[in-house]
């Protein structure tokens, strides 16, 4: 559908409006006997369709124009008399191909009712148009229409729309180029508004129907009664009123202009009596209402109290702490423990009673708080300690460092260089842990006959590591000898921090090293006997 079928719907539009308006204004208008207002003034949204052709781009070409959706609006007229007023109108549309502006001035014909308003108007005035890529140009132009605004206030309507016939003509002869049609184009488009109507000036303003409280007293102890009474103002006198009374707290028991509100069983605090008063014969401005307030005192209260204790006193980390807690109220209200605190570990708790989780606590003294609370809300807190101890450490351990292997056939007791380079590492280890001792334990296979092969291994090895050739210099005494049962051809070496017992000694035995002595690797050769002198 083309740009030019839209706004000539949306014109035919406005035209249905208006008639169906203007069919129903005998149910929408009821007489109403006051002043209106000196002047009225309209703000609100505008949109319009102005419905033409005109010239627009670079070069200029006939260009159908667009409805324009960003607009404003307004209007003010002064009222001659209820019928009559003279208007005196803007408006502004923008769209990014073009723009159009109305000023506008001519007479106003208003049917006023109770609640709605209808209106006619006939304006005429300058119209601007500026299409994209021409220049804007002013033309004369007229608007016919009309609308219906809703009363919300005495001072103020709402628009329910207003629905516009514009009429234009431009000139935009200068433009070299353009056919006579584009020359000078006529509008024929609509304009739609909605927005709210601001009453200025008028008659004396009507005085409202209003109602005042007042209460006996305005603070009672629970269970004493507190009286209230309203007093209608600007009520027609020759009409019967009803009145409804509630109040925030308390049993209420209303008659007409007196109520009466029990107080027991309600708790200390401010609460409101509120009467309203309602003419049920007025149209309009019927119904007034008033509150007064009172508050209700209760006996002093006394807050709960609270003792807790924890059993043990005393735990390693890990080990559960039990939280037994005592509370009571001197006023005989029911109580609850709840809030349970820790300064470290976790805590749960249930009752009166709840466990403390000491895993992963620091080694220290553990605070414990805990809040009763009484059923009115009134609290009261206690805590208890208990000490968090680390766990001594674990003894220390012997470990097995290494083992050597005696691969050598004609010396099977010999400690060769893959063997020493192990031994070094054990006496490093001697000389890091001054504390510590090493155990050497000597081992041989069933199939080596030799005699003591094992407890030589172990004295070997002895007598590398406290001073063979790498010098290590280590004491003997630290140094303990064993043959073991393993049936290898090894020697294990074995460090034992100081504390530390060796794990196998039930299943090794000591070397008597006063019969086992280490045998050196290069032995130094025998004495030669002196030769035997020749006889002379």
């Amino acid at each position: 559908m083309s740009l030019g079928h839209r706004t000539r719907r949306k014109s035919a539009s406005v035209a249905l409006i208006l008639a169906v308006c203007l069919v129903l204004l005998p149910t929408l208008l009821k007489a109403q006997e006051e002043n209106p207002p000196k002047m009225d003034v309209f703000v609100g949204y505008q949109w319009a369709g102005p419905n033409g052709t005109v010239p627009m781009g670079t070069p200029p070409i006939g260009t159908r124009l667009p409805g324009l959706p960003i607009g404003f609006g307004s209007t003010m007229t002064y009222n001659f008399n209820k019928w009559f007023g003279f208007s005196v109108d803007g408006g502004l549309n923008s769209h990014d191909r073009t723009d159009e502006s109305t000023i506008s001035v001519g007479p106003r014909l208003m049917w006023r009712g109770e609640n709605a308003n209808f209106f006619a108007h006939t304006l005429i005035g300058p119209n601007h148009l500026g299409p994209q890529g021409v220049k804007g140009n002013w033309g004369m132009g007229g608007i016919i229409g009309g609308g219906l605004d809703i009363r919300l206030l005495k001072s103020l309507s709402f628009r329910v729309f207003e629905a516009d016939l514009v009429l234009a003509k431009h000139n935009f002869a200068s433009i070299p180029g353009l056919p006579p049609q584009l020359q000078r184009p006529g509008l024929k488009g609509a304009r739609l508004r909605t927005g709210l109507v601001f009453n200025l000036g008028g008659g004396a303003p009507e005085v409202p129907p209003s109602a005042s409280c007042s209460i006996d007293r305005g603070e009672v102890m629970v269970g004493e009664p507190v009286h209230v009474t309203v007093t209608p103002s600007n009520f027609n006198p020759k009409h019967t009123l009803t009145y409804a009374w509630t109040s925030s707290g308390g049993k209420l028991e209303g008659k007409e202009t007196g109520a009466t509100i029990d107080t027991t069983g309600l708790s200390g605090g401010n609460y409101t009596a509120t009467a309203r008063v309602a003419d049920p014969k007025a149209k309009k401005n019927g119904e007034a209402s008033c509150s007064s307030s009172f508050t209700v005192k209760e006996p002093p209260k006394n807050p709960p109290q609270i003792s807790c204790s924890a059993t043990p006193t005393t735990v390693q980390t890990g080990s559960p702490v039990t939280i037994n807690c005592t509370c009571t109220s001197p006023d005989n209200v029911p109580v609850t423990v709840a809030g349970w605190t820790a300064s470290a570990g976790s805590i749960s708790g249930s009752g009166n009673s709840a466990t403390l989780n000491t895993t992963g606590a620091p080694a220290g003294t553990v605070t414990v708080n805990a809040t009763c609370t009484d059923s009115r809300g009134l609290t009261a807190s206690a805590s208890t300690s208990a000490t968090v101890e680390n766990p001594p450490p674990p003894p220390p351990q012997a470990s097995k460092l290494n083992e050597c292997q005696y691969p050598n056939k004609n010396k099977p007791w010999r400690v060769d260089n893959t063997c020493k380079a192990m031994l070094d590492d054990a006496a490093l280890k001697l000389q890091q842990d001054p504390e510590a001792k090493l155990v050497v334990v000597g081992n041989a296979d069933p199939m080596e006959k030799r005699k003591n092969l094992a407890a030589e291994r172990a004295v070997d090895v002895k007598a590398y590591i406290s001073g063979g050739e790498a010098k290590q210099n280590i004491d003997p005494s630290r140094i303990e000898t064993r043959t073991g049962t393993a049936g290898t051809m090894t020697s294990e070496q074995w460090i034992v921090p100081a504390g530390a017992t060796f794990p196998g000694a039930a299943t090794t035995t000591p070397v008597d090293e006063t019969k086992v002595k280490p045998i050196p690797d290069h032995p130094k050769p025998a004495a030669k006997k002196p030769a035997a002198k020749k006889a002379q």
